[in-house]
C-alpha cells in the first residue's frame, strides 16, 4: 500500500470514528412519553416491550401520571416530548393556543369494549343507583373538572334527556382518589377507566352500572406531541411509526375474534405497566383502531361541548387542535 492509499485509510478511520457519535444519536433520540398506567396506553407499553420505538430510532422513556389533564400540561411545558391519553378541556384549551397539537388517535369508546365504567358506590348511599342514567341528582365523583369523564356524563345527559348541571361532580384530581371516594361512601357513584374500575369492583368498593361505549361511542383518546418537538417532523414520524405498530398489535390481539398468537404474552406486558394480573387486564380492553385513525368529526363536536360548558375558550376550531400532517381518519 502506497502512502497515499495509506494516509487515506487513516483519514477515512478518522472520520468514521467521529462520525459514530452523531450516527449512534440519530439512531437512538431521547423522548418523554407521557401516559396513564392504563390498558387503553397498552400500544405504547407494548411498542416499547416489544422493540418498537427501538427500531424507530428512538430512546423512549414514559412518564407515567394519574389523570389525563396533566399529561398535556407536562406536554405544554416540554417536561414530556409526546402524551398518549384521553382527550380533556385543558388537552383542548392548550391545543388552541399551540402548546401542542394531536397527531393521531388512541382508544375509542365503542358497544361491546369496556373502557370508561359508570359505577355505584357499594354503600347505601349509591343504592339509588341502578343504571348509567341514575346519575341524575347524584355526587359523582371524576377526577377533574373538564376531563374526559366529565364529557362522558354530558353524554349520558344528551342521551336521557336531563341538564348536566344536575349532576354534582366532585372533582378529586386523580382516579387513585376517586376509588378511595367510592369505599368510603364519600360520593353515590363514579366515573372511571376500566382498569381503575376493576379494581374498585373487585375490592368490593363499588358495582359497576354500564359501560361508556354502550351508552354512546365516541373518541376518547389521542396521541399529541409538544410543541417544543411540534417542528421535528422526521421524530414525529419515527414516533407515529412505532406506535402504529403497537396499535395494530393491540388490535390483532385483543379487538378481532381470532387473536394473534401471541396475546398472551402481549397481556403480560400490558400487566407489568399497569400492575395487575393478565386475567384481570384481559377485562379491561378497550378498542383501540389498527392505525390509530382519529375520528376528527367527534373531536370537533367534544371541542363545542367544552365550549358550549364554558371549560375552554372559544377562539379556535378542530384545526388548531389537530395536525393535518399527521393525522388519518
Amino acid at each position: 500500500m502506497n502512502r497515499f492509499a495509506t494516509r487515506r485509510a487513516v483519514l477515512a478511520t478518522g472520520l468514521a470514528s467521529a462520525l459514530l457519535p452523531c450516527l449512534a444519536f440519530a439512531q437512538s433520540k431521547k423522548i418523554r412519553v407521557g401516559v396513564l398506567r392504563l390498558a387503553s396506553s397498552g400500544p405504547v407499553f407494548i411498542a416499547q416491550d416489544e422493540g418498537f420505538f427501538k427500531d424507530a430510532g428512538l430512546d423512549v422513556e414514559l412518564v407515567f401520571f394519574d389523570a389525563a389533564q396533566p399529561i398535556a400540561v407536562a406536554a405544554a411545558s416540554g417536561d414530556v416530548d409526546f402524551g398518549v391519553t384521553a382527550f380533556t378541556a385543558g388537552l383542548f384549551n392548550l391545543a388552541g393556543k399551540g402548546a401542542l397539537a394531536v397527531i393521531a388517535g388512541q382508544s375509542r369508546e365503542v358497544p361491546g369494549f369496556p373502557l370508561d365504567a359508570y359505577l355505584a358506590t357499594a354503600q347505601p348511599n349509591g343504592a339509588a343507583l341502578q343504571a348509567p342514567k341514575d346519575i341524575r341528582g347524584r355526587r359523582i365523583g371524576i377526577t377533574q373538572v373538564g376531563s374526559s369523564f366529565h364529557f362522558a356524563a354530558g353524554l349520558l345527559a344528551e342521551k336521557y334527556g336531563f341538564p348536566i348541571s344536575d349532576v354534582k361532580f366532585v372533582p378529586l384530581q386523580s382516579m387513585s382518589n376517586v376509588v378511595a371516594a367510592l369505599k368510603g361512601g364519600a360520593v353515590d357513584g363514579a366515573i372511571l377507566p376500566a382498569t381503575g374500575a376493576e379494581g374498585a369492583i373487585a375490592s368490593g368498593a363499588a358495582r359497576l352500572l354500564g359501560w361508556g361505549g354502550d351508552e354512546a361511542p365516541w373518541q376518547l383518546g389521542a396521541a399529541f406531541v409538544a410543541a417544543k418537538t411540534k417542528s421535528d417532523e422526521k421524530t414525529i414520524a419515527a414516533f407515529l411509526s412505532a406506535y402504529r405498530r403497537g396499535c395494530r398489535a393491540y388490535h390483532d390481539a385483543f379487538n378481532v375474534k381470532d387473536a394473534a398468537a401471541n396475546r398472551d404474552a402481549l397481556l403480560a406486558i400490558i400487566g407489568r405497566y399497569t400492575n395487575q394480573p393478565p386475567a384481570t387486564v384481559a377485562k379491561t380492553l378497550a378498542y383501540v383502531d389498527p392505525e390509530a385513525r382519529l375520528d376528527v368529526a367527534n373531536v370537533e363536536k367534544q371541542i363545542a361541548w367544552y365550549q358550549a360548558q364554558g371549560f375552554v375558550d372559544k377562539g379556535f376550531t378542530v384545526e388548531q387542535v389537530v395536525d393535518r400532517r399527521f393525522v388519518t381518519g
